[in-house]
């Protein structure tokens, strides 16, 4: 027998134990995140009463579903010129200061909202100029609010953050369309706008509360653009980065505007600011169920977002065949479940995949791309609405972005590398080449 022939076979590597369920809502042992959590369940219900109401008094004081797109491209226009700032701001700056400011400003514009309603003088310009007031606000809000997820958790629970607090973004939108409902019925919007401004109160308390010593201090400007070779150009360069965001964009300039959709099927259908409020009730109750299934999620990959777009998709084309109001409804709990999914995994994959010192960089485009979609969007589906009717505004919304979906696959397809054959693999010496970082591995399909 040789000596070749003798020799032990090398152990086959052991395969990784599954993540324990117990484990993927881990993030829940930090105090400060649970701080968190606590302000944004409070200031998304008072948000999304105010949302309620606001579409519901552009669409009573004007009679026109293309003014509640203008109104919600406004407030989502911003994000195109402050985006990138309010990024680069959450890379710079300590962010609960900056949370701090922006939870302050948006309580006191809501605050000016409910005072020039509640007196009788409201118009539909000024809930326009609040509206946009309020997306500036946003524009810096929003990227500091995602990254200080990141800086509240471990690495390793950094998917299981990200999707609970989506979680409770969508519990707020569960019950902010029932309490505005029951307010506009009962006294008039200009009460849920007064309680959003009071609902602002908790996360502000709640940020006071946070423990800064465990918070992470950011870089010098100087130091963090050394240790990232190629800043923004470099940045939206890599396929793990852009592809998510484009599939993200294309599919946020009609599916933003689904209130403003809806707003139109409730005066078609004569169902009131009651009806209204159950249909987006419903979508809530979707997204809150997607909420919680992402919660689990331990990755995300190219081809679950893909075959996760594509179920949005047949949702909102679902939705539109649908006939009457129950079946829309089942329809639309499909639409927010869906939907909460693709995007959850979407700000995941971008979030992993930048690293910590551009993360704050990488969520401004990736909002950028969501909102500036949107802001883009709302006009077009209120147009559609006014004059096409809600019910093709419904299949547009599925139809287009499925298209944009197709074209993205094809060119991913046509771009991918090709595999580097077993034996040129084989012959490579060890301790060569570059090994792709673990969070780059684990986005690639």
């Amino acid at each position: 027998m040789t000596r070749a022939a003798a020799r032990p076979e090398p152990p086959s590597p052991r395969p990784k134990p599954p993540i324990p369920r117990r484990t993927r809502l881990a993030a829940l042992r930090s105090r400060n995140f649970r701080l968190l959590l606590l302000g944004q369940t409070v200031a998304t219900t008072g948000m999304w009463a105010q949302r309620i109401a606001q579409d519901w008094l552009v669409l009573s004081l004007t009679g026109d579903a293309t003014a509640v797109g203008v109104t919600t491209a406004l407030q989502l226009a911003p994000m195109l010129v402050f985006g990138l700032a309010g990024g680069w701001i959450a890379d710079h700056y300590p962010k609960r200061r900056v949370l701090q400011a922006t939870q302050a400003a948006t309580g006191a514009l809501a605050a000016i909202l409910a005072v020039l309603t509640l007196t009788g003088h409201v118009t539909a310009w000024h809930i326009q100029l609040l509206a946009a007031a309020l997306g500036i606000i946003a524009a810096i809000d929003q990227p500091a609010r995602l990254a200080f997820v990141t800086d509240l958790v471990e690495r390793d629970h950094l998917h299981s953050a990200i999707s609970l607090n989506s979680s409770t973004y969508q519990l707020g939108a569960l019950t902010g369309p029932a309490v505005s409902g029951a307010l506009i019925s009962a006294v008039g919007p200009g009460w849920a706008f007064a309680l959003n401004a009071v609902s602002y109160a908790v996360p502000l308390i709640a940020f006071a509360c946070i423990d800064p010593d465990r918070l992470p201090h950011p870089r010098p400007a100087a130091r963090a653009a050394a240790l990232v070779p190629g800043g923004m150009r470099g940045l939206v360069r890599r396929p793990e980065i852009w592809r998510p965001i484009a599939l993200a964009g294309a599919f946020s300039m009609f599916t933003s505007s689904l209130p403003v959709t809806l707003s139109a099927y409730a005066r078609t259908l004569d169902i009131g600011p009651s009806g209204y409020a159950t249909l987006t009730f419903v979508v809530a109750l979707g997204s809150m169920l997607g909420a919680l299934i992402a919660a689990g999620r331990t990755r995300t990959t190219m081809n679950g977002l893909t075959w996760t777009g594509c179920a949005v998709a047949t949702t909102y084309l679902l939705a539109a065949a649908m006939p009457t109001p129950w079946s829309l409804a089942c329809a639309l709990a499909g639409i927010g479940m869906t939907t909460t999914l693709l995007f959850t995994a979407v700000n995941a994959t971008v979030q992993v995949a930048a690293g910590t010192e551009l993360r704050g960089r990488a969520i401004g485009v990736y909002l950028l791309v969501f909102f500036g979609c949107g802001a883009l969007g709302g006009p077009l589906i209120g147009a559609i609405n006014q004059h096409l009717g809600p019910r093709i505004g419904l299949a547009l919304a599925g139809a287009v972005p499925a298209a944009a979906l197709l074209l993205l696959s094809l060119s991913y397809f046509v771009r991918r590398p090709a595999a580097v054959p077993p034996s040129d693999a084989s012959r490579r010496p060890s301790g060569t080449g570059r090994e792709p970082t673990p969070h780059t591995r684990s986005q690639l399909p």
